[in-house]
């Protein structure tokens, strides 16, 4: 059973954000429900059985068990796992009107790590799949001033890839966004 196919059984359909057919291309829309009230559509996103795209936030605070003091119950909004031929990639990626504390958007990265990790493991002892979630690569994204009219796309590019909450790819004013572009393929 592959990684993506042990995920979609694992998450209840409430969780996970379908993909949609654009032509003869597939994109997901990720919407941020009122009161936030916004969306960012992602194209070019791999075949069904190769992707799957899961609302982190969905994933009730653990604030019941955690204090809280270092960020340990934050996540991300949302999570994007594929697995094509040619890659596996973890994109973990965090939605805001405006531009927001950088400190805070890491602490949301990181918690939405932590929790694929936690996948990984149930993954691992209840599927029974050793190598569940194995190899993957992470890149992380903060997407801003998703509110405002759409402008051209501006990005900061860094110096080295996106690899870590600290080094995330910054995306403002998002227009038009390419998957392959997020990952850095």
């Amino acid at each position: 059973m592959s990684d993506i196919a042990v995920l979609k059984e694992m998450f209840k359909n409430t969780a996970i954000v379908p993909l949609e057919n654009s032509y003869d291309r597939k994109k997901v829309i990720l919407e941020e429900p009122p009161p936030e009230n916004y969306s960012v559509t992602i194209n070019g996103m791999p075949d069904n059985d190769e992707v799957i795209v899961i609302k982190a936030d969905a994933f009730k605070s653990p604030d019941t068990v955690f204090q809280g003091k270092r960020g340990e119950c934050k996540r991300a909004d949302f999570v994007i796992i594929a697995n094509t031929d040619k890659k596996k990639f973890i994109l973990c990626i965090e939605l805001k009107a405006t531009k927001d504390s950088e400190k805070e958007i890491i602490q949301q990265l990181t918690g939405t790590q932590c929790f694929v990790t936690y996948c990984q493991k149930i993954g691992q002892t209840f599927w029974k799949q050793p190598d569940f979630l194995y190899s993957y690569q992470y890149r992380f994204v903060s997407i801003s001033h998703t509110k405002l009219p759409k402008q051209k796309t501006r990005i900061e590019h860094l110096a080295s890839t996106h690899d870590c909450p600290e080094r995330m790819m910054k995306i403002a004013f998002p227009h038009y966004l390419e998957f392959n572009h997020l990952v850095g393929k």
